[in-house]
């Protein structure tokens, strides 16, 4: 089926890179920064930052409007400092070049979308434009996946519908991403997601890993 195929999105951490985010001491180091900005917080729960950013956002008062660039920036500013740190300890898989190298002979565009930071990204895979034409980091887009329009924007970038997309990811997220944006859907078990869970919400492909799934669909 891959001669269908004229783009592969993939998700960055978990996917392409060794994961060492601890996503909780994220979550953790933006509450405090943002509690020194704004006490008022809603709690946390299980929503991921980004979301409860923007929930706690949109919960302040008209007439504190003036604290919502001092919450966004403190917030992210946290986050990036996480991610910062884990991306020195982190690296991509041993077979992400050969992988992508293969996709660009067979005129398959490989894309990155992710929600983590440009500069965390190029840290990780220093030589990342030479493989990967398409490269959408949350600083690059108004919204990040799993709004469709993040796909989209690589998509239109890529100079293909969604139709001849794949999206690939470790995370359940971005799954779901490649759904509500109507491509291809795979998820690939070397981050965050087990084969179980994938199984339950029925990607169009499952493998351990991303140079597993090029091998299922590769002729």
């Amino acid at each position: 089926m891959i001669h269908s195929l004229k783009a592969v999105v993939f998700d960055f951490d978990g996917t392409l890179a060794i994961p060492t985010i601890d996503f909780n001491e994220m979550k953790r180091k933006a509450y405090e920064a943002v509690r020194e900005v704004y006490p008022a917080l809603p709690d946390m729960n299980d929503s991921p930052l980004l979301e409860w950013l923007d929930m706690t956002k949109g919960q302040v008062p008209a007439d504190q409007f003036f604290l919502i660039d001092s919450i966004d920036t403190a917030a992210i500013n946290a986050a990036r400092d996480v991610e910062l740190e884990a991306a020195a300890r982190s690296d991509v898989f041993s077979w992400v070049r050969q992988l992508l190298s293969e996709l660009l002979k067979r005129n398959i565009t490989p894309c990155i979308i992710t929600r983590n930071c440009t500069e965390a990204v190029r840290i990780v895979f220093p030589d990342v434009d030479k493989y990967c034409p398409v490269i959408l980091t949350r600083d690059d887009v108004p919204v990040v996946k799993p709004d469709p329009d993040h796909l989209h924007r690589a998509l239109a970038l890529a100079g293909c519908s969604p139709t001849e997309a794949l999206m690939t990811g470790d995370h359940l997220m971005d799954v779901h991403t490649g759904k509500a944006a109507g491509t291809l859907t795979a998820g690939v078990c070397s981050g965050e997601a087990t084969r179980e869970e994938f199984e339950a919400i029925r990607p169009d492909f499952i493998a351990t890993d991303c140079w597993d799934l090029f091998l299922q669909i590769t002729p």
